[in-house]
């Protein structure tokens, strides 16, 4: 890690705090990005505190807002040098009021918005820092829970609860990596998304009503692996539950279903 430079989204609590500070001790440099800017801070004293060797610098963007999510990665071009690691961490879970429908700046259902078009959007504008930086990895932090996308509903406009919109982000989540991973191969650059444990002790597990049964520190020994372990330089495009190299939904490897979310996916970025 002393050379390696690293970006972290939403390590402002939950697996993205225990993350930030885990990777601390390894040197480096750490680019932290949470949304609310004192709390970031916050982290960033702490994971000082932790390697003081590494440096660290923070980046403050509200994800919901694509426009914010272009101008962190403009930040991040013009500042960097190299980029060897990207882990999309932050996330939309299923609210503590799951029949409320909420919206991001764009206006598009949010936790289709934060927990895969801000993704999407970040790679795509940090893409030559990383083709340039390789071999590098983006690691996508998806869920084992996943739902078919219903391409005549997208953003859930029937039907809507918070818990089925998580369901299906993270599976869109899912997509996006094996579609870039395709795009990106011979690059350098492995793109894989994990589900890093069940049902973690964060606020968003909480606030949804349901009960932790692991650690954030469990999500992140897989989380790391996909990062770092030298086994995995070349494995792209793979989903893993955990540890297990495994099979996501059904939906993921229908290539036409696939096709038909990059199409709107990008449509809906470029739109602004």
């Amino acid at each position: 890690m002393t050379q390696r430079t690293t970006l972290i989204t939403g390590v402002t609590q939950g697996m993205g705090h225990a993350l930030a500070l885990d990777l601390a001790p390894l040197g480096g440099t750490l680019l932290l990005h949470g949304r609310n800017a004192e709390r970031l801070e916050a982290v960033a004293t702490e994971v000082r505190a932790a390697g003081p060797d590494t440096t660290v610098r923070t980046h403050v963007a509200d994800l919901s807002d694509l426009d914010q999510v272009d101008a962190m990665a403009a930040r991040i071009r013009a500042t960097e040098p190299h980029l060897d690691g990207l882990v999309h961490n932050a996330v939309a879970g299923g609210g503590s009021q799951p029949l409320l429908r909420e919206l991001s700046g764009q206006g598009y259902e949010l936790r289709f918005a934060v927990n895969h078009l801000a993704p999407y959007a970040l790679t795509r504008g940090l893409l030559p820092l990383l083709t340039a930086s390789a071999p590098a990895r983006v690691v996508n932090v998806a869920s084992i829970g996943q739902e078919e996308i219903d391409f005549d509903d997208v953003m859930l406009e029937r039907a809507y609860e918070g818990l089925r919109a998580y369901c299906r982000s993270k599976l869109a989540m899912i997509m996006a990596t094996f579609e870039l991973a395709a795009e990106l191969e011979g690059s350098g650059v492995t793109v894989n998304a994990l589900h890093p444990a069940h049902l973690m002790d964060t606020a968003g597990v909480r606030a949804y009503g349901l009960t932790p049964v692991t650690s954030t520190e469990e999500g992140v020994r897989p989380t790391v692996r996909l990062l770092l372990d030298p086994e995995l330089a070349t494995v792209t495009g793979r989903y893993f539950d955990r540890f297990d190299d495994t099979r996501a939904h059904e939906q993921a490897y229908d290539g036409e279903a696939r096709r038909r979310l990059m199409g709107l996916t990008r449509d809906l970025v470029e739109r602004r």
